[in-house]
């Protein structure tokens, strides 16, 4: 049963981070690229070291606190550097696609 828990964990989070990395080969702006790896991938991750918490505490004797605190630490970053990097691109006025533009400022 542990098994198919840290299968579906796994096959969930690969989805995820495939989606993501996707996302950010072939969307067509920064800003939409922006998306994939902090979104999308970060699920992904996640969702791979939840399969790899509940792996390694199953087969050991104390619940696993090293993928906890990976975790904590991307959920944190992850949002944090893409709020920096989209600041950055407004910042050097990057282009962007039309669709991606708030209608208030067209």
């Amino acid at each position: 049963m542990i098994e198919i828990l840290v299968s579906f964990f796994l096959l969930v989070g690969a989805a995820f981070a495939l989606i993501g990395s996707w996302g950010l080969v072939h969307l067509p702006d920064f800003y939409l690229r922006l998306h994939g790896p902090t979104k999308a991938t970060t699920l992904g991750v996640g969702g791979m070291i939840i399969g790899s918490v509940i792996y390694f505490s199953s087969h050991g004797e104390t619940l696993s606190l090293h993928e906890l605190l990976v975790t904590l630490f991307l959920f944190i970053t992850a949002p944090v550097s893409a709020h920096m990097l989209a600041k950055a691109a407004l910042h050097l006025q990057l282009r962007s696609e039309e669709r991606t533009r708030n209608r208030n400022d067209v």
